[in-house]
């Protein structure tokens, strides 16, 4: 014991202050993609309109005034270092060449605008066949409500294949470095890569915009509990009957369907449609 705190006190301390930096890393992420659309948005209506469950009104202008966020343009509102506990993975996808389903998963998480509240959509899809293999809607920016439910639908849906090497790739937001998070990868040897910049997790970055701009605006959308069953249906949708240009005009699931045929041998013999391996 020291100073009063004893050990145990000190390293709970230390988990839950970690805890809230990676809340805020994602927070300032979500931030900066609502001055893009509000750029003279003063931090006190982004309050109330994201309503953080991580911090208080004062805290939040304070955390905004810290990164420089009082001011309509936007600088610097992604440090690339911090010594405060925030891993950053190596990007895993420069020069890689996609050849096969579970090969790289690219994850993101955005928010939706319901009756002046923001809530939180996690999607996380095959880079290969395009597929949207894990989702979830949620109210807050928690790793329990974002990626950990989103990642354990994926791994479930994948549950038949060997997903050792698998390369998750997403940005910086803490939601992909909590220990959480980091230990249901390493359960199942799944490598983990960040992006620097956005247009390095581009498939993911234009999934958010296909839900949102394609299917979610166009639905009379009420309440979350109505939000959240329009992102499965949504989901289902996009995955099951929505073609796709670079899988030669076919939804992802018949795509992935084809492909599976191609790549068991077995199945070839009984007049199974060949699908190509590699796309750009």
């Amino acid at each position: 014991m020291c100073i009063g705190i004893s050990k145990q006190g000190y390293h709970q301390w230390l988990e839950r202050r970690i805890k809230a930096q990676s809340e805020q890393k994602q927070l300032l992420l979500i931030i900066h993609q609502l001055r893009q659309q509000h750029p003279t948005m003063g931090c006190r209506d982004m309050y109330y309109k994201l309503q953080p469950t991580s911090m208080g009104r004062d805290a939040f202008e304070s955390f905004c005034r810290e990164e420089k966020l009082m001011v309509a343009r936007v600088k610097n509102w992604r440090r690339t270092t911090d010594s405060s506990g925030v891993i950053r993975f190596d990007n895993l996808t420069e020069k890689l060449q996609l050849s096969s389903i579970n090969q790289l998963w690219q994850s993101d998480i955005t928010y939706f605008d319901l009756n002046n509240k923001f809530y939180y959509l996690t999607f996380i899809i095959d880079a290969h066949s395009r597929r949207i293999v894990g989702h979830h809607c949620s109210r807050s920016l928690s790793t329990q409500t974002t990626t950990l439910p989103a990642l354990k639908m994926a791994i479930n849906l994948r549950s038949e294949d060997n997903l050792t090497g698998l390369i998750f790739h997403s940005d910086g937001g803490g939601q992909y470095y909590d220990k959480d998070f980091l230990r249901l990868t390493a359960q199942h040897q799944i490598k983990n890569s960040m992006c620097e910049y956005a247009w390095e997790n581009g498939k993911a970055e234009r999934i958010n915009g296909v839900i949102k701009n394609n299917y979610l605006i166009h639905r009379d959308i009420k309440h979350f509990e109505q939000l959240s069953k329009e992102v499965d249906r949504s989901v289902l949708l996009y995955n099951s009957d929505k073609p796709h240009s670079a899988l030669k005009r076919k939804a992802p699931i018949m795509f992935e369907n084809e492909y599976h045929c191609f790549t068991k041998k077995t199945k070839e013999a009984n007049g199974c449609p060949k699908a190509p391996l590699h796309f750009q």
